[in-house]
């Protein structure tokens, strides 16, 4: 892979989480809405802008596939896998124990695995 590449991919590794905090966000909001279900997804500000967000971030993924094979790009996704209850725990203060951490560090053990796998260098 090229640094541009890997540039591509964790710029889509760290965009997904984004857009999971601002569904969150969107969730957190939905409670202070009232009316039917519909009406308070057009009235949701921050679930519009995650609908926006995921729309930028799917041409990114699009993009990124034009350059790089889908197994090797797919493989940054387990960056976004760690990064989403990490930052679930860092802004909602959601739960997050030792246990999480390791398997999010193994996860990131796999991801160097494949991107380091011989033929897959600049």
């Amino acid at each position: 892979m090229t640094p541009k590449d890997i540039a591509l991919c964790s710029a889509f590794a760290v965009a997904m989480p984004l857009g999971q905090i601002m569904f969150k966000w969107g969730a957190i909001y939905d409670g202070r809405l009232s009316g039917p279900f519909l009406l308070r997804v057009i009235q949701n500000w921050p679930l519009i802008g995650a609908f926006a967000w995921y729309a930028l971030t799917a041409l990114l993924w699009f993009y990124v596939l034009t350059r790089v094979p889908l197994s090797t790009a797919y493989a940054f996704s387990l960056v976004g896998a760690c990064l989403v209850p990490t930052m679930g725990w860092l802004v909602f203060k959601e739960e997050f124990s030792w246990s999480m951490a390791a398997g999010y560090l193994l996860m990131m053990a796999g991801l160097f695995l494949v991107v380091a796998r011989p033929g897959t260098a600049a």
